[in-house]
């Protein structure tokens, strides 16, 4: 494919200036997939390194244009300029082949992407530490370098392929796949995952789905793991207040408690669910989740006065009686 001179400058200034043994360039081996969700239209990278806060390096993904994942000896612009020249209208395949180049040091990088209609590349380069190499299939490409064997990214392709559930879901399947075939040689430290939405709305921070990052954890695929299900029951409870201003208050409530049934440890979840029941006068529905939720964390019934002014509660002071009446305090 002959890209037009102005994208070729673009590549060769943000990439060619690197020495033949790449200075100052971080050592990033590690496994990650990329992928997208034929059903939603998601693109979605996860990954996983013995690298402290490896989130911000190597997973790319922007919302109906495409998802990169650069590792290696990294180097980062593949990421933006990968979405750059998709965004543009090349496939992944031509994205890829002109960015790899132009690179003086693609023998070192190991870079997969994925398009918006789930169009696949991946390139190893052959001075990737072994064992290093990459599986593509229907929508995806499991990629991994300085690993334990050359079972890894075999493995995560298997499992991607035959697991269920959601994008974040089948991703995180294959990074378990990964550690449990012996991962990175050196062991684990950090891990991430970012997933857009299908369709652009143009505004970004919605079209995010998924953006967590563990930044240095003895156990990183656990821990993003639970902060993927927090993501989970907080979405559900965004989605209990839209329904509340679509004046929906059933299928609110079903939302509200099904967030709190998937992290029962965050008190604040229940606590801002029986704040909107008293605000539209549910107030019996009200009282007993906020005493559960004073009775765990008398701080809540400190902070719920204080609402009024933010407008986020009546001005009522009947209402606001009722509400403190059921704090541990009050009873004393």
């Amino acid at each position: 494919m002959i890209f037009p001179k102005r994208v070729v400058l673009v590549v060769a200034l943000a990439i060619l200036p690197a020495a033949a043994a790449p200075a100052g360039e971080r050592p990033v081996h590690t496994y990650s997939i990329v992928a997208r969700d034929p059903a939603t239209g998601e693109l979605g990278v996860a990954v996983q390194s013995h690298w402290f806060s490896v989130g911000p390096i190597v997973p790319w993904a922007e919302s109906g244009v495409g998802a990169v994942a650069t590792q290696s000896l990294v180097e980062v612009s593949y990421g933006p300029l990968g979405l750059d020249l998709m965004r543009a209208g090349r496939s992944a395949p031509e994205a890829l082949r002109g960015l790899v180049a132009a690179d003086s040091n693609a023998a070192v990088r190991q870079v997969a992407m994925i398009d918006a209609r789930g169009r696949v590349a991946a390139h190893t380069g052959e001075r990737c530490i072994a064992f290093a190499g990459h599986e593509t299939g229907d929508g995806f490409s499991a990629q991994a370098n300085l690993m334990a064997s050359e079972r890894v990214w075999p493995e995560m392709a298997a499992a991607y392929a035959r697991a269920s559930g959601d994008l974040a879901e089948r991703l995180l399947a294959a990074l378990d796949a990964a550690e449990a075939v012996g991962g990175d040689i050196r062991g684990r430290q950090s891990a991430a995952i970012l997933i857009v939405s299908g369709t652009p709305t143009g505004r970004p921070w919605v079209d995010r789905k998924f953006d967590l990052r563990v930044e240095d954890d003895p156990r990183p695929l656990a821990e993003l793991r639970r902060l993927v299900n927090l993501n989970r029951a907080y979405a559900r409870m965004n989605r209990g207040d839209e329904l509340v201003a679509e004046q929906k208050f059933d299928e609110a409530t079903i939302e509200y408690k099904a967030a709190a049934a998937m992290a029962p440890e965050i008190i604040e979840l229940p606590y801002w669910h029986a704040v909107t029941l008293a605000s539209i006068g549910r107030v019996e529905d009200a009282l007993p989740i906020f005493k559960q939720v004073f009775k765990k964390e008398p701080a809540w019934a400190t902070l719920t006065p204080r609402l009024v002014p933010s407008k986020l509660l009546p001005d009522d002071p009947a209402l606001l009686k009722r509400i403190l009446s059921v704090a541990p305090s009050a009873g004393r």
